[in-house]
């Protein structure tokens, strides 16, 4: 039986904005972004009892021998020191070097034990751990150490795609999966690829940029940089990706819009194929679910072979 929490996710309120303009531009949208407030000792994975947009049936289940959790370094342009972070390998580890792995970059909203049933629910595209997933969370989220940065964010999925390359995967093998926030760093290593040049794209819920959040969120003509230092901006990004595109995003989406964020990455893609899918009803985590897991499912298979 599925079961979905009451969570919903809210925009930036125009008096937040408020606030900062009056008292301080030390109070960014940053923090304010990256939620990672839910703090935790232990991942539960199938047995965190917290908030989730959605809860699979038992139909769903993974084999404990096939989740791997494991430490990662990752060190940001000008640190003197790497920054450990947890991931997460759902599949056969032994076949990396020549399965198909799907890096799922996970959106603002706390730790991976919130995005598990999202993992597994990928786990089952094209049939039971047919693809290896992969999913990590950033410095300063869950169990990771650091604190969350622009920057770090990047270097953060650039060392999960060096474990990849170490074990064999291939760029012509890996598929980039950005959801909300995660939408950033799928688009700027695909973009601007260092390590591994991802094959094709899949977003959900994507950013626009930083400054149509603030755009969106305070209604004010100010500049963005007066409350973000975040250079955030997939709709430029998105340019320079050649890459396959698929998009997802609900037509509900009350954090970011449909219209002002999902349409203008979508649009600006120059790449020689793209397709959307728009789910009525849906808000911001809602796609899987009111899209209906099968045809979710069917959508990501058929993407990833055609």
């Amino acid at each position: 039986m599925m079961k979905k929490s009451n969570m919903v996710y809210k925009p930036l309120s125009v008096a937040f904005i408020c606030f900062s303009v009056i008292f301080s531009s030390c109070l960014k949208l940053d923090d304010n972004l990256f939620n990672n407030t839910e703090k935790i000792n232990e991942y539960r994975f199938d047995n965190y009892t917290g908030e989730q947009d959605f809860i699979l049936d038992a139909s769903y289940q993974i084999p404990a021998n096939r989740v791997t959790l494991f430490d990662l370094e990752s060190m940001a342009p000008g640190e003197k020191q790497s920054t450990t972070i947890k991931a997460l390998y759902i599949g056969d580890m032994a076949k990396i070097s020549t399965d198909t792995v799907i890096v799922y970059c996970h959106g603002n909203k706390w730790h991976m034990d919130f995005y598990w049933q999202r993992a597994k629910l990928l786990a089952y595209t094209g049939g039971k751990n047919h693809y290896g997933i992969l999913m990590m969370d950033y410095r300063g989220y869950g169990l990771s150490k650091g604190k969350p940065t622009e920057a770090g964010l990047y270097a953060d999925v650039n060392a999960c795609l060096q474990w990849l390359k170490d074990r064999g995967l291939s760029s012509q093998r890996l598929i980039i999966y950005g959801f909300s926030l995660g939408s950033a760093p799928a688009c700027e290593l695909s973009a601007h690829p260092s390590v591994l040049t991802p094959s094709k794209i899949i977003l959900e819920a994507p950013f626009g940029s930083a400054a149509v959040m603030v755009q969106d969120a305070s209604q004010l003509n100010l500049p963005a940089a007066y409350f973000t230092d975040l250079k955030i901006d997939n709709a430029e990004e998105i340019k320079l990706c050649a890459q396959p595109l698929l998009w997802l995003h609900g037509l509900n989406d009350n954090f970011l819009s449909y219209t002002t964020h999902g349409k203008p990455v979508y649009d600006n893609h120059n790449g020689a194929f793209k397709e959307h899918v728009a789910v009525n009803g849906a808000d911001h985590g809602e796609v899987p679910l009111k899209y209906g897991f099968g045809a979710y499912l069917q959508t990501l298979e058929a993407f990833i072979k055609r």
